[in-house]
């Protein structure tokens, strides 16, 4: 009973949130989100986390450089946040997203054919649901479910909203669906930048972290690519959205080593897209191993 009030208390109090971001509009509401943790982000002891993460991709940057790309990172989630609420006023038809390589997209839905879909967690990613869904491919989007039920309900109907109907919780039985969902033709989505430490051992940065094979097992016993996608954000709460060249495994017998092979070129892509617009990275998330955390040498004192 105690765990249910708790779980309506937090339902009303998103709805609340969900209702004052779309009373103001999306430029406010995302500037509000943006304003509101790069204020209050630094202060917290996540700050720590994005240091060091910042330290570890980019050791030869100046100290004064990591901690202003800190706090523009900040800016760019707490928009993220704040976007959410109101994705239905963010798809292509808002004349907000650029879209590169839409060719691809629609050689996709047109084959009838499903592909595996990639990305890490750049910018604003329900953009990149959005954009696939508005071209008119079946597809879906794998989410980490709310432990509040009740919200957990709301950001699915917000989903919904801007078209996303098909979704696969993370786990034993969304992987189910999934497999069920490709054989039916239905192309699946799904983040592949963080930490899965029973994942093959590849490279990130320079520093071996673990991901998840899914997206190349997937392509693998399908017999399809894997299609990355990246978002970048531009000034006025524009973004752009690019279908890059796809992924082609080969199946070469050595399953574990097709796979590994998959899951790093995977990797590689997310890096270098991170490398690319470090600012739109969400550098909150642990992604190394404790000990290349615990490797790290002490910041010089200025």
């Amino acid at each position: 009973m105690s765990q249910r009030l708790v779980w309506r208390i937090e339902s009303v109090a998103f709805a609340g949130f969900v209702g004052l971001m779309r009373l103001l509009g999306l430029e406010r509401a995302s500037a509000f989100g943006g304003w509101l943790l790069r204020t209050l982000g630094p202060r917290t002891g996540t700050q720590r986390t994005v240091m060091r993460n910042l330290r570890i991709a980019f050791p030869d940057m100046a100290v004064s450089e990591r901690e202003k790309l800190a706090i523009a990172q900040w800016e760019q989630t707490g928009r993220t946040f704040a976007e959410t609420a109101m994705m239905d006023r963010l798809t292509p038809a808002s004349g907000r997203i650029e879209i590169v390589g839409a060719e691809r997209l629609a050689d996709i839905r047109d084959s009838g054919q499903p592909v595996v879909f990639v990305s890490g967690h750049m910018a604003n990613i329900e953009v990149m649901a959005a954009v696939i869904v508005g071209a008119g491919v079946p597809c879906q989007v794998t989410y980490r479910a709310a432990n509040n039920p009740y919200v957990d309900a709301q950001i699915r109907e917000l989903r919904a909203r801007y078209g996303i109907k098909l979704f696969a919780a993370k786990g034993g039985e969304g992987a189910r669906d999934l497999l069920a969902g490709m054989a039916r033709g239905e192309s699946v989505a799904l983040m592949n930048d963080q930490k899965f430490s029973e994942g093959p051992e590849v490279l990130f940065f320079g520093h071996p972290v673990n991901a998840a094979p899914g997206p190349s097992r997937l392509a693998l016993r399908f017999g399809t690519v894997i299609q990355p996608m990246s978002v970048v954000r531009l000034p006025g709460v524009r973004f752009r959205v690019t279908a890059h060249e796809p992924i082609r495994l080969q199946s070469t017998g050595d399953r574990s080593a097709d796979i590994a092979r998959g899951v790093q070129a995977i990797t590689s892509f997310v890096e270098e897209r991170v490398r690319e617009h470090p600012v739109d990275w969400f550098w909150v998330h642990k992604r190394w191993p404790d000990a290349v955390y615990q490797a790290l040498p002490a910041e010089p004192q200025v």
